[in-house]
């Protein structure tokens, strides 16, 4: 089988200038293309190879960001037995992570060095405004552009259709929209169009939105397992259980994450402004500096609600995820607090005893 070159796998001008500032040698660089707990599989120009970290690494990591993760460029040293360690995690120009489920002070880091998010969402029972603006806050946050994806579009009419796209085009009317049907094939062949040579893709969604069965029509082939819808419950299985990534014949690059049913929000960052552009920029128009566009007198985004240019839900919206990354903030900070407390109260221990010796 013919090995993909390092620029193949991902390895564009931008990243190979900040490397060589680092002094790489190249030979020894790899991507990894899949994860399982603290297990890794790593490719470069010559194989893939199964890899674990250094215990140094294990050692030295303070939280998620300092583990591998899929889409992660690595310096590693291969041994003859398709067997590698990584030594160090390369500078990542993108992330996406998540609250970590069920605790409000964590991360759960996804995937890595991603150009581009397609937010999946199937039109006939998962399409939701508000979980797109969610999706686009973490996006943004992790410096990856976000594209919507609207998929069995053959499930609705086209009038329903139309009514869905309009609502996506006034709650975000920069983002590229793509309609799609893997049993119909519309919009496939538009979506394999966009997809650049070298540029890295991932997909993100609930289970069930049909992202998996997207992927494998990309591929040509079922390359990823896919799952029908519950009749029970008429919600998506999981057919992705681990995130991995895949070679296209075009050169493009997917990167394909289990279903999400939670998205937790982490800090805002920038995210929250590029999303909600508008009602920010509004904000700074309002009388009062300290306006909670709620009842005031001269709120710009009140205003602007009345005149039918924002909608009641998106101001919803973003004082819901507003308030969701400020609580993950102060649970970080809180959490902080709490290990330097503890840190100085084992100091203050051992040197209590090495005194009393």
């Amino acid at each position: 089988m013919l090995m993909p070159d390092l620029p193949q796998l991902g390895l564009n001008p931008r990243l190979q200038k900040e490397f060589e500032s680092l002094d790489i040698d190249f030979p020894s660089i790899a991507r990894v293309i899949k994860e399982h707990k603290e297990l890794y599989e790593i490719q470069n120009d010559v194989g893939i190879f199964k890899a674990e970290i250094t215990g140094n690494m294990r050692f030295m990591a303070e939280s998620r960001r300092d583990y591998p993760a899929v889409g992660d460029w690595v310096e590693v040293t291969v041994f003859d037995d398709n067997q590698a360690i990584i030594h160090r995690i390369l500078p990542r120009f993108s992330l996406l992570e998540r609250q970590s489920v069920g605790t409000y002070s964590e991360k759960q880091l996804i995937a890595t060095n991603i150009d581009k998010a397609f937010i999946v969402q199937s039109v006939d029972r998962d399409f939701n405004l508000n979980r797109l603006d969610r999706y686009f806050v973490i996006a943004h946050n992790g410096d990856i552009i976000p594209v919507i994806l609207l998929n069995k579009v053959d499930l609705i009419s086209k009038r329903e259709l139309e009514v869905i796209k309009q609502k996506v085009t006034e709650r975000l009317p920069d983002a590229l929209v793509f309609m799609t049907s893997t049993i119909t094939g519309d919009g496939l062949q538009e979506l394999m169009n966009f997809l650049q040579r070298g540029e890295t893709y991932c997909f993100l969604g609930s289970s069930g939105v049909g992202k998996t069965s997207i992927i494998n029509y990309l591929a040509g082939e079922d390359k990823l397992y896919t799952k029908e819808i519950s009749d029970a419950t008429k919600k998506g299985k999981h057919a992705t259980t681990r995130r991995e990534l895949l070679l296209l014949d075009n050169g493009s690059i997917l990167i394909d994450t289990p279903g999400m049913r939670e998205i937790g929000m982490t800090e805002s960052g920038h995210g929250l402004e590029i999303t909600f552009n508008q009602i920010v920029e509004l904000a700074k128009e309002c009388k009062f500096t300290d306006c909670s566009h709620t009842d005031e007198p001269g709120c710009k985004i009140l205003e602007a609600i009345e005149a039918g240019l924002v909608s009641d839900q998106e101001l919803l919206n973003y004082k819901k995820l507003e308030r969701q990354s400020m609580r993950f903030s102060e649970s970080i900070a809180e959490k902080r607090k709490k290990d330097k407390s503890f840190g100085k109260m084992i100091k203050e221990i051992m040197k209590t005893k090495k005194k009393n010796k």
